[in-house]
């Protein structure tokens, strides 16, 4: 019996700035898994730049994107089954109630909302429709998943705190609370802001060829999650660009702990083990099959297995594709919801409670708020 291979996630992109490159450049990739329907850009001038740079359609609203009336995208059955927002802080809120309202499933970029208000008000208006989810992609990243899998299968027992030093507020508190298994209820935040000399060689738009340092901002912050659990939060101004700042995580355990790629763990009484998540790469010196990760292992057992192997992607851009396809398959029915509204807003509200309390320097308390049992 032949197996038939599903057809590519259609999906629509809202918005045309750097993030949406991301969505966009999945399709351009692979083909034959994503197709981006169109871009909404906000004017014609835009749109022309959008059309020759990444070579999709663009529409002006989103009435036409949902509707599938875009240049050349097809009939109304070839329209998106899911909207990716990758829009401004403001906008993004209205644009989900937007599409909520028109019946079609969202993949909101973060954070969902800007502020404290603006996240209750969202809840209160699309919560209920379960048709909203949140691209927070970084506990999707290869290395990310390779270390939930290692916990989920308790080889460092209970998982007890996370410390995080390599992306910001409300990504770095998705991935902890994720790795830990916690949920939406109260927590208890307390952040200092200290600043100190840092030189800043590299950042978004490339090498600065700055030769003296400058003053930089960094963070530390606790989390208490209850239950015995917490974060330590550790995060400097552009240290997912600066090179003189490494990427760090820390995940302990009852058992045992990971730091890095490297797992601590007990065996029996008399026996602890320390061995290291290893990463195969094709396309290093000899290797002709091209540059690719294939997968993460651990004393000889996959923990993580990339199903992009032919893209070349960068494990950012990795992240991405499994978002996007999880997401997929969750519209299909095929999947269970890849990241809830419930838990990006939760996860917004305590990086913004870290950001009050290194403000004011006193802890920040979070109620268990409307969608802490959704």
């Amino acid at each position: 019996m032949t197996q038939s291979t599903p057809a590519p996630v259609r999906f629509g992109v809202i918005g045309s700035g750097w993030r949406a490159e991301f969505f966009v450049r999945m399709a351009l990739l692979m083909p034959e898994r994503f197709a981006c329907t169109g871009v909404v850009t906000r004017t014609a001038e835009r749109g022309a730049e959008v059309e020759a740079r990444w070579g999709v359609p663009t529409v002006r609203t989103v009435e036409e994107l949902v509707t599938g009336a875009v240049p050349g995208a097809g009939p109304a059955p070839d329209r998106p089954e899911l909207v990716v927002t990758a829009t401004p802080w403001l906008v993004t809120p209205e644009v989900v109630r937007e599409l909520v309202e028109a019946s079609v499933p969202v993949l909101a970029e973060t954070p969902p909302a800007p502020d404290v208000d603006g996240l209750r008000d969202l809840w209160a208006d699309v919560g209920a429709s379960g048709l909203v989810q949140v691209a927070e992609h970084s506990p999707f990243m290869p290395a990310h998943q390779a270390r939930q899998r290692l916990v989920d299968d308790g080889l460092i027992g209970t998982p007890t705190s996370v410390q995080v030093s390599s992306t910001h507020m409300y990504h770095a508190v998705g991935l902890a609370r994720r790795l830990l298994g916690a949920g939406r209820g109260a927590t208890t935040v307390h952040a200092r802001t200290f600043t100190a000399p840092l030189v800043d060689p590299l950042t978004r738009h490339g090498w600065t060829d700055a030769t003296e340092p400058a003053d930089a901002r960094t963070i530390l912050a606790t989390i208490d999650l209850g239950d015995g659990r917490h974060v330590l939060y550790d995060f400097t101004d552009n240290q997912w660009h600066n090179p003189l700042r490494s990427n760090r995580i820390v995940v302990r355990g009852s058992l045992g702990e990971v730091v890095g790629d490297d797992v601590t763990r007990w065996l029996d009484p008399r026996t602890v083990l320390t061995s290291r998540i290893a990463r195969r790469q094709s396309g290093i010196e000899q290797d002709l099959d091209g540059f690719d990760l294939e997968h993460l292992s651990l004393e000889g057992r996959v923990l993580y297995r990339n199903p992009f192997v032919g893209a070349r992607l960068a494990d950012d851009d990795v992240a991405v594709a499994h978002l996007l396809d999880a997401t997929g398959a969750w519209v299909r029915g095929d999947a269970p919801p890849p990241y809830p509204l419930a838990d990006g807003i939760q996860d917004h509200l305590l990086g913004l409670a870290m950001e009050e309390s290194a403000r004011t320097g006193e802890p920040v308390t979070t109620a268990a708020e409307a969608w802490a049992d959704a």
